[in-house]
C-alpha cells in the first residue's frame, strides 16, 4: 500500500490553485470538471502522482465556504530553512500564522502557514 493523496474541499478553486502553485511552489498535475456531479478536482504536488503523495483540491460548484471543524490538524511540508520559507511565502502573498522557531519542548524548527480556506500547513525544517 501507498498513501496517494489528501483531499481538501475548497471554496474558490482559482485562489487555492494560486496559493498551492504560486505561494508554495507545487505544480498543478491535473484538473477535471465533472458537470453531471457539479464539481471539479484538481491535483497539486511537488512530484508526479506515481512518485509521491499529492493534494486533491475538491471544488463543489456553488459552495463558497466550508467549516473546517475541530478534527482537522494540518498538512506538513519539509523545508530546508523554515525562516527563509516563511519570508518567501509572505513575499508571495501567503499568510504565516506561526513564525519559524523551535517547537515547544524541542529543538525542531517549525512554522505554520494558512491557505485561502484556513487549512493549516506546517513547515518542518530538515535538520
Amino acid at each position: 500500500m501507498r498513501l496517494l493523496h489528501t483531499m481538501l474541499r475548497v471554496g474558490d478553486l482559482d485562489k487555492s490553485l494560486a496559493f498551492y502553485t504560486e505561494v508554495l511552489g507545487m505544480r498543478l498535475l491535473r484538473r477535471n470538471d465533472y458537470p453531471e456531479g457539479k464539481f471539479t478536482l484538481a491535483f497539486v504536488g511537488y512530484q508526479d502522482e506515481a512518485d509521491g503523495t499529492v493534494i486533491e483540491l475538491t471544488h463543489n460548484w456553488g459552495v463558497e465556504r466550508y467549516e473546517i471543524g475541530t478534527g482537522y490538524g494540518h498538512i506538513a511540508l519539509a523545508v530546508d530553512d523554515a525562516y527563509t520559507a516563511c519570508a518567501e511565502i509572505k513575499s508571495r502573498g501567503g499568510k504565516v500564522t506561526r513564525e519559524a522557531g523551535p517547537m515547544k519542548g524541542g529543538s525542531t524548527v517549525i512554522a505554520f502557514v494558512e491557505d485561502p480556506d484556513g487549512y493549516k500547513i506546517e513547515l518542518i525544517q530538515r535538520k
